[in-house]
């Protein structure tokens, strides 16, 4: 079986360049290797190496930049992911792909399931919509994983930027009324191997999008919280440096792209279909600030 990996230098490409490895002949590509934005580039890729299963780890991510760069955003989370769907469908393969919880305006009360309307509030959450809808009108076989508030080991992210921030910073002020849950990017590929090892011995029957976030919930000033906590026991200098945590509404922090308040996914269809015990987030958080600072 032969997997192509794109986007394989990102924070889950990373990941997935060791959780894919046992499934079959793997070929990485990174952003400089596999440019989405070069769609006859990405399409000659595709059919030169004919794989069973792509896995699209690459994005567009950010977020706010998105709002002033529409057409760049759209490119590579939408015209480059129907590509890969529709050549996906000519190879009958299969097509790995990651959304976010920002296809959801966050207004409703509880955590949000796989057939939940979906009404982005920014750039970033449309384009990604879109991606999805041209995924799942090509007819090719997929799993599209909707993940939040990604982190990892590898790139840029709040937990590592928090990190950061707490050895330069006495007073730091986060945000406290958008709820959601901390992902890490470790979680998200050996969940990704999981499924689509299952996947391909069910053949079709699989297909679909599913939710995939770890047990629990937080705000970004109580994952915030919670890594100080830890950090100051295992980061070089925290434990002697004091830090002063602030919550504020997201009145209080204005950005280009609005956010939505609730972000909960609901993952009890990729635990039904696929047997997957989903952990706390706090465990991950854990295992990010042991293997990255830990001594």
């Amino acid at each position: 079986m032969k997997i192509l990996l794109l986007g394989a230098n990102g924070q889950v490409g990373t990941e997935l360049q060791r959780t894919l490895l046992v499934l079959g002949e793997l070929k990485s590509c990174t952003r400089a290797q596999a440019n989405l934005k070069d769609l006859q580039g990405l399409r000659s890729l595709i059919q030169d190496y004919q794989p069973n299963v792509i896995v699209n780890a690459a994005a567009y991510t950010a977020v706010d930049r998105a709002e002033s760069d529409k057409n760049q955003a759209e490119l590579i989370n939408s015209t480059a992911v129907g590509v890969m769907a529709q050549e996906a469908k000519n190879l009958d393969a299969w097509l790995v792909h990651y959304s976010t919880d920002y296809v959801f305006d966050g207004e409703k009360l509880e955590a949000y399931i796989e057939s939940d309307t979906t009404n982005p509030v920014n750039v970033y959450g449309s384009t990604k919509c879109k991606g999805e809808e041209l995924i799942t009108s090509s007819g090719c076989k997929h799993l599209i994983f909707r993940t939040s508030w990604v982190y990892g080991f590898h790139g840029n992210n709040f937990a590592g930027n928090m990190i950061r921030l707490f050895q330069e910073k006495d007073e730091l002020s986060v945000v406290s009324d958008q709820i959601g849950v901390p992902t890490s990017a470790e979680l998200i590929a050996d969940i990704t191997s999981v499924c689509l090892m299952q996947a391909l011995r069910n053949n079709t029957d699989l297909s679909g999008i599913y939710h995939l976030a770890p047990s629990g919930n937080t705000s970004w000033y109580g994952f915030a919280q919670y890594l100080l906590e830890k950090g100051q026991s295992i980061v070089d200098g925290l434990s002697s440096h004091s830090v002063n945590l602030n919550p504020i509404p997201t009145s209080q922090y204005p950005t280009p792209a609005k956010r939505p308040k609730n972000s909960l996914l609901n993952t009890n269809k990729i635990s039904q279909e696929f047997g997957i015990f989903m952990p706390m987030w706090q465990i991950h958080v854990d295992r990010f600030l042991n293997q990255n600072y830990g001594h």
